[in-house]
C-alpha cells in the first residue's frame, strides 16, 4: 500500500510519501535508545510541563488537523475537531496524574517483616522505545492514549501509523518537537507494514502495542512473542448493544444510531449488533430505523455532515460483501444497503433484520455504517447472542432493572459494559478486551503501567 493522502470523499490522491530506507530507520532506532537513557531520568514536573505545552499547541492547531484527518480518513470534521480536543484533554489528564500513578508501593508492615526485610517496595520503571502500529480510524486519539502516557512513564515511542493518513503522523512528531520534547522522544516511521517486524525484531526496540485488524494483531503479536517483548493488542469488535423493557426507548433509539454511525461507523467500539428484547422490539426499530434514514450523509468537510464516505474503496467492498452476503442468505434490509451513485467511497446507514447464525456479518466485524438487529426473548437470550461473537471489546445495556444490571456485568463477555449510554473511552478508565479483541489495557494507571519495569525493591534487614 502506497503511503499517500487519498481523499475519500472524491478519491483523489493528495500527497505522496517515499517510505524510509534502512538508513534513516536506523538512525531512528540510535536516536531513540540514545533519547531514552536521558529522558528517562527527568523528573515528572518536566514531563509534565513538556505534555501540557504539546497539548496547549494541539488545542491551537485543532481547525487544522481535524480538517487534515477529514481529508486523509473522511470522518465528518466536527467529529474530527472532537477528536484532537479529547487528545489534549487526555494529555492533560496524564500530566496531572501519572506521577501518583506510578508512585512508589510499600507492602504491608507485616509481609516487609516476613521477607526478612528492613524495606521493600514496589517502583514502576520505563522499559525503552515502544513501537506503536496504528489505524487509521482515530488518527490523533489512537497514538495520543499510548503516547501520552508512555511519554509520562519515561519511555519513548516509535510510531509506525496507517500508510494513508501519513500528514496526520507527521504532524504528530511535529507536535512533540515543538513541545519541547528532546529529540527522539516521539518519531515517526514513514515505512510500509512489511517494515515492521524486523523493527519490531531490532533489540533496541522494548514492546509494542498495535491497535488495528485481528490479522495485524495476530503478526506483531506472533514476531514479539518469538523475541520475548511485551504487547498490548486492541483489534477488533462487533459489540453488543442490548435493549430492555424497563429501557427508555426513545433515548436508547437515538442513542443508537449515534453508536453505530459514528466515524462513519469505522469504530471498534461501535455498537453493531443490536438485540432487543421482543417486548419493545417493534417500537425500538421503527425509531432506530427513522434515525438512521434521517441522517446527512455528504461531504465530510461540511459542517451539517453527519456521516461521510468510508476511508477506502476496499473497506466499502468488504463491507458490501457482508451486507450482500447476508441479503442473499435471508437478511431484511429495513433501510440503506445499496452503494450510492458519484464519486467517493460512501455507503448509506443500514439496518438489517432477521441474521441468523450462518451469515457472515454475524460473525466478522462491519467496520461501517451498518447495523443488525436481533430479537430475544428475555434476559438469558440476550446474553446467549451478546456472546455469540468471537470479539469482546465493549457492550450497552439499557435497562433499569438492578437484578438485570448484575447479570450483564457477570456474563458479558466484553472489556466493558456501559449501562444506558453508549461505551466512550476516557483517560480515567482502563479500555480493552477479551476475546479476539486483543489483551492489555490502554489509559488509566492499567494503561501506564503496561509498559513499565514494574520493580521490586528489597533491603535487607
Amino acid at each position: 500500500m502506497p503511503i499517500a493522502t487519498v481523499n475519500p470523499a472524491n478519491g483523489e490522491t493528495l500527497k505522496t510519501y517515499e517510505a524510509m530506507g534502512a538508513e534513516e530507520i536506523e538512525r531512528r532506532l540510535r536516536l531513540a535508545e540514545a533519547t531514552f537513557r536521558t529522558y528517562r531520568t527527568t523528573a515528572f514536573a518536566e514531563r509534565a510541563r513538556l505534555m501540557h505545552r504539546a497539548a496547549d499547541l494541539l488545542d491551537e492547531d485543532q481547525q487544522d488537523i481535524g480538517r487534515t484527518m477529514t481529508t486523509e480518513m473522511g470522518k465528518p470534521v466536527k467529529q474530527a475537531r472532537a477528536e484532537a480536543a479529547k487528545c489534549a484533554k487526555s494529555m492533560r489528564w496524564y500530566a496531572d496524574h501519572a506521577q501518583e500513578l506510578l508512585a512508589d508501593e510499600e507492602p504491608a508492615a507485616s509481609d516487609v517483616k516476613d521477607s526478612g526485610a528492613s524495606r521493600a517496595l514496589v517502583r514502576y520503571r520505563p522499559l525503552g522505545p515502544v513501537l506503536a502500529v496504528m489505524p487509521w480510524n482515530f488518527p490523533l486519539w489512537q497514538v495520543i492514549r499510548f503516547a501520552a502516557p508512555a511519554l509520562m512513564a519515561g519511555n519513548v515511542g516509535l510510531l509506525k501509523h496507517a500508510s494513508n493518513v501519513p500528514q496526520t503522523a507527521l504532524y504528530l512528531e511535529d507536535l512533540f518537537h515543538r513541545a519541547g520534547f528532546p529529540e527522539g522522544a516521539f518519531q515517526t516511521l514513514l515505512v510500509g507494514s512489511g517494515a515492521i517486524e524486523e523493527i519490531l525484531r531490532d533489540e533496541r526496540v522494548k514492546a509494542a502495542t498495535l491497535t488495528g485488524s485481528e490479522p495485524a494483531g495476530r503478526a506483531v503479536a506472533s514476531v514479539a512473542g518469538d523475541m520475548v517483548k511485551k504487547t498490548v493488542l486492541e483489534l477488533g469488535g462487533s459489540d453488543p448493544y442490548v435493549v430492555m423493557p424497563s429501557a427508555d426507548i426513545d433515548r436508547a433509539a437515538r442513542i443508537a444510531v449515534t453508536a453505530r454511525v459514528q466515524n462513519n461507523g469505522q469504530s471498534c467500539i461501535a455498537a453493531k449488533r443490536f438485540i432487543v428484547h421482543t417486548d419493545v422490539f417493534d417500537a425500538f426499530t421503527e425509531r432506530f430505523v427513522a434515525g438512521m434514514k434521517a441522517l446527512t450523509v455528504g461531504d465530510p468537510l461540511a459542517e451539517e455532515t453527519e456521516v461521510g464516505p468510508l476511508a477506502s474503496k476496499q473497506g466499502r467492498s468488504d463491507l458490501e460483501e457482508l451486507v450482500d452476503d447476508a441479503v442473499e442468505s435471508g437478511a431484511t434490509v429495513l433501510c440503506g444497503g445499496e452503494r450510492p451513485d458519484g464519486p467517493g467511497w460512501y455507503y448509506p446507514p443500514t439496518v438489517l433484520a432477521d441474521i441468523t447464525r450462518e451469515m457472515r456479518i454475524h460473525r466478522e466485524e462491519a467496520f461501517g455504517p451498518v447495523a443488525t438487529l436481533y430479537r430475544v426473548a428475555d434476559l438469558d437470550e440476550a446474553v446467549l447472542v451478546a456472546n455469540d461473537t468471537p470479539f469482546g471489546l465493549s457492550s450497552n445495556v439499557w435497562t433499569r432493572d438492578d437484578a438485570e444490571v448484575d447479570r450483564f456485568v457477570r456474563d458479558l463477555e466484553a472489556g466493558g459494559v456501559f449501562f444506558n449510554g453508549m461505551t466512550a473511552s476516557h483517560p480515567a478508565f482502563p479500555f480493552g478486551g477479551v476475546k479476539r479483541s486483543g489483551y492489555g489495557r490502554e489509559l488509566s494507571g492499567h494503561g501506564i503501567r503496561e509498559f513499565c519495569n514494574i520493580t521490586t525493591v528489597w533491603h535487607g534487614a
